[in-house]
Parts: C-alpha cells; sequence; structure tokens
C-alpha cells in the first residue's frame, strides 16, 4: 500500500492553522477586552479627575519664604462687572462649600468682602478636583484662579453681586480644622428680636473665648475699621488745631489720679503702678509750653465693675490745651473735634457703619454743629421735671444718665451734648472752682446716648492754690508732689480731658457692650486671651 505522504502533511499542516488561527482569534478577543477595559478605565479615572486635572489643585506645602513668585492677586471688594472675562488670582477663605451633582458652590471671604465660586467638571476640571474642593474645610485659605464671569441676577448674600468666579485652579495654602469651636455665619447672624425663627446664638463668652473666629465677621471687621478711624481723625483734627503728640509713662511712682483703684507691679526692689491717666504729664507738657498737646494709649483701672461700658484697660483719647481767658476756649475746641468726628465718620466710614447696622440694626447717629452745651443745674431741673429725686450738688447716677439722655434726644433732638458746670463737691481737688458760685465747677462731662464719654476740667495751675484744695480733700501732699511741683515755675490756665475709644465707638453705633469694640477686651473677669 502506497501512502500519500504529501496530502497527509497537507491536512495537518490545515489542522494546525486552524488552531492558531482560533488562538490568534482568542488572543485579539481578550486583547480586544483588555483595551474595552483600559478604555473604561480611563474613562473612569477622567471622571474620577486622577487625571487631566493634575496640578490644578490640591494641598500646598507650607510656605517657608523658599522662593519668589511673580503673581497678581485680585482683592475680593474689586471683582466688579469692569472684570468680567478676565482670569484673575484671588487669595481668600473659603467660607462655605456645597456640593451638587458635577458642580461645587462656594463662597469666598476676604475680611468682609465675598464672591461666589463655582467649579463645576468641564475640560479641565475633573470631578475629581470637585470632589476635592467640596471637602475642603470651612475658614481655610485658599489660591484660587478663575474666569471673573458677570451674572444675569444678583447674587444674594454676597457682597460681590454682580459677578461669580469659574474656578479652574484652587490650592489649599492653610488648613483650617474640621471642626470649628463656633460658625462665622451664627456669629455673624443679625441680632433680631426672639422669635424671628433663627435660635442658634453665640453668646458672648464664646466669642470672646474663640475671638480670632469671632473677629473674622463682618461686622466686626467693620467695628475695628471704624475704630482706627476714630483715632485717625482724633488725630487729623487736632494736628490741624496745632496740637502736638506726646507719649507718656505708662509705668509711674504714684497713682495718677490720687485714687486706689491702681494696678500695682513690681519694679526691681521696689512697687510701681499702671498709669490711671496720662494727665500729670499732659499738664507738665503745657507748663513746659507745649500749648496743645494730645496722646493715645491704654490707661488702666483698676476698678471691680463688671458692667457692659467698663474695662480694666482702655485705649484712652486724651487732650490739654492752654486758653487765654476762658475755659470755653476749650471746650468749644473740644466740641467741634466730636462734630467734625462724627461728620467725617459718617461720610468716610458708611460702608463700614452699614456692615455693622445689617447685624446690629441702630438709629443712626444724631448730633448739633455747634453741639449743645447744657449747665448742670438746667439738667436737674429736667430729671426733677420727669419725677426724679435728685440734690443741687448730687452726681449723676447712670439711671439719671441715661433718663437725661432721652430727655435732651426729645427736645434738642440730639445724641450728643456737653453737660458743663458739675457740682464742685463731687470733682476732684485739681478741678478750678467756678468763681461765680461756690457750690459749681470749671468742669464738664460730654455723653452719647445716654452715657458719659468724656470727663474733663479746667486744671488748677497756681501751686499753692493746689496745695490747699488738696489738703481739704485730704490728699497725701508727699504722693503728688511731683504734681505740684511741675507748676512752680510758672503754668498758663489750661484744661483738657480723657475720652474712652472703645466707648466713644460703641456709643456712636449704638452697641451694647464695650466688648464688641475691644479687640481683646480685659475685665475683673476675663484676662486671655
Amino acid at each position: 500500500m502506497v501512502v500519500d505522504n504529501a496530502a497527509e502533511g497537507s491536512s495537518g499542516d490545515q489542522q494546525k492553522s486552524k488552531k492558531a488561527l482560533k488562538k490568534e482569534a482568542k488572543e485579539a478577543a481578550k486583547s480586544a477586552k483588555k483595551e474595552e477595559r483600559r478604555q473604561q478605565n480611563a474613562r473612569t479615572q477622567d471622571e474620577d479627575g486622577e487625571d487631566y486635572s493634575t496640578g490644578r489643585y490640591g494641598n500646598l506645602p507650607m510656605i517657608q519664604s523658599t522662593e519668589h513668585v511673580s503673581r497678581t492677586f485680585t482683592p475680593v471688594h474689586d471683582l466688579t462687572e469692569s472684570l468680567a472675562g478676565s482670569d484673575v488670582w484671588v487669595r481668600a477663605r473659603l467660607h462655605t462649600s456645597r456640593a451638587k451633582g458635577k458642580q461645587c458652590f462656594a463662597v469666598l471671604r476676604q475680611q468682609a468682602a465675598t464672591v461666589q465660586a463655582i467649579i463645576a467638571v468641564g475640560e479641565t476640571t475633573s470631578k475629581a478636583m470637585v470632589k476635592f474642593v467640596s471637602n475642603v474645610s470651612k475658614e481655610c485659605i485658599v489660591d484660587v484662579e478663575a474666569k471673573v464671569v458677570q451674572v444675569p441676577k444678583p447674587v444674594v448674600g454676597c457682597s460681590q453681586q454682580n459677578v461669580e468666579l469659574h474656578v479652574s485652579s484652587l490650592f489649599v495654602v492653610s488648613a483650617a480644622k474640621p471642626q470649628l469651636p463656633l460658625q462665622i455665619e451664627d456669629a455673624a447672624r443679625r441680632d433680631e428680636e426672639e422669635g424671628d425663627g433663627l435660635h442658634i446664638r453665640v453668646n458672648q463668652d464664646t466669642r470672646l473665648d474663640n475671638r480670632v473666629l469671632d473677629l473674622r465677621t463682618p461686622a466686626n471687621q467693620a467695628i475695628f475699621r471704624l475704630e482706627a478711624g476714630v483715632c485717625r481723625l482724633f488725630r487729623e483734627i487736632l494736628q490741624s488745631k496745632g496740637f502736638v503728640e506726646i507719649h507718656t509713662p505708662k509705668i509711674i511712682s504714684a497713682a495718677s489720679e490720687g485714687g486706689a483703684n491702681v494696678f500695682t507691679v513690681s519694679y526691681f526692689k521696689g512697687s510701681a503702678y499702671l498709669a490711671q491717666s496720662p494727665q500729670l504729664y499732659k499738664q507738665m507738657a503745657i507748663a513746659a509750653d507745649f500749648d496743645r498737646v494730645f496722646t493715645i494709649g491704654a490707661v488702666f483701672r483698676a476698678e471691680d465693675s463688671n458692667t457692659h461700658r467698663h474695662l480694666t484697660e482702655f485705649v484712652g483719647l486724651d487732650l490739654e490745651m492752654a486758653f487765654k481767658y476762658h475755659y470755653h476756649e476749650v471746650l468749644n475746641t473740644i466740641g467741634d473735634l466730636f462734630t467734625q468726628l462724627f461728620r467725617r465718620l459718617q461720610k468716610e466710614h458708611v460702608g463700614d457703619i452699614t456692615t455693622v447696622g445689617q447685624q446690629y440694626p441702630v438709629d443712626t447717629f444724631e448730633f448739633l454743629d455747634p453741639p449743645l452745651i447744657l449747665e448742670f443745674p438746667a439738667a436737674v431741673a429736667m430729671l426733677r421735671e420727669a419725677g426724679v429725686e435728685i440734690g443741687d450738688e448730687d452726681d449723676l447716677s447712670t439711671p439719671d444718665e441715661k433718663l437725661l439722655g432721652r430727655l435732651v434726644k426729645k427736645k434738642y433732638d440730639t445724641d450728643f451734648y456737653i453737660l458743663d458746670k458739675f457740682p464742685l463737691a463731687v470733682r476732684p481737688f485739681y478741678t478750678m472752682p467756678d468763681p461765680n458760685d461756690s457750690k459749681r465747677s470749671n468742669s464738664y462731662d460730654i455723653f452719647m446716648r445716654g452715657e458719659e464719654i468724656m470727663s474733663g476740667a479746667q486744671r488748677i495751675h497756681d501751686p499753692d492754690f493746689l496745695t490747699e484744695r488738696a489738703k481739704l480733700h485730704g490728699v497725701d501732699l508727699e504722693k503728688i508732689r511731683a504734681y505740684i511741683d511741675a507748676f512752680r515755675y510758672g503754668c498758663p490756665p489750661h484744661a483738657g480731658g480723657g475720652i474712652g475709644l472703645e466707648r466713644v465707638v460703641m456709643l456712636f453705633l449704638g452697641l451694647d457692650n464695650i466688648r464688641k469694640t475691644s479687640m481683646f477686651p480685659r475685665d475683673p473677669k476675663r484676662i486671655t486671651p
């Protein structure tokens, strides 16, 4: 039997070829599935933002001044329609954020200015980036690259209402803890009557215990900008009137005003005191021919007063001025100082006043120009007519002052007035008596909204008369020897007074507690933070 080896070989090759084709087809299918899975994974990665947004978001390393970066940042309050279409960088705090599908709506805050920012999945913004931004904690400081876009409707709740930011990059510069001891939104909530439906309130102690957070609210930002404005205007107005700014010691050898309410401090091998007032040094400057002086600085009062208007440390705005013949030359200067200051505050800080009013509603501060000067006997008569029992030589109690303020507002339509010619019996030994009435003095208090914000007088500038008055008040002459000696070489007649900065701001804005106008208040129960 003859075997056809060629045919047999051909059949084997065909079987082999079929197996190879089958194997190749199997491999091809496997490769196709693998490629499909790879593409699916790629699509998933794109959706998660792990690919094309890399380098556009994340946590920056701690800035330690290792390099110079040339980058211009735009302040939030400058984000207006004029910048629509522009690309900007902004550094701000993440005030709030809310994820919604493939978008995250955020509010960025820089001091009191806020703007809405939108992070949405797009060509440069991945889902992973949106997810990252939505998980950034409130109050983190972030750098944002974005396009300014004009909006068709005002963005309610933001100061920049006509534009929003479409974010392309966002980096965390400084992280905040996820759990905050108070929410900025709660601390900034409008001060309404109970029953407004919003019962979330941040009490005073919680605010002060977490003062750094509390100070971030728009109202607090505005309060302290206005407070800085008071200092600036006090300085500018007095300098325009020929006053010279001086700086006085805060560590002194004896009580400034002869009283006991002083803080004693260790001073090497002995003791010293924190100054209750710069009065002695202001008067010494007048005796040294400076003629008109003022000072701005800390004042310390060791009074155990836990009221809405007392602090143990506050900022004193003090002035002293020589005059020619009558202390009203000084009183009129002080009155004009205040009316100029109020007018310029209402003009130059209208935005701050409005911002504070949005949280703490109050009537606009009213004043007369020139200011009302009311003599003490006339004030007593008004109080008696209102049913108050008060003697001719009695001092005013706090309730009396508040009632008088309401009576004056009703009769004269002013929140600001000067009360002149106080009873001599209730004033310090260095106050000049009224030459025409032995029961009166050449002294005055100044009031805002029914509360005293300045006390002043003509000072006794004759050393012998000053000694006589000190003895009459039982003052230890040795403790005030330096004070009396300051007038032994001739001193012009002069008058002045001291103003409490925090109290002025509190009453101008109509706030209910002086701790709202002291950045880090000190009282008998608080010496921190």
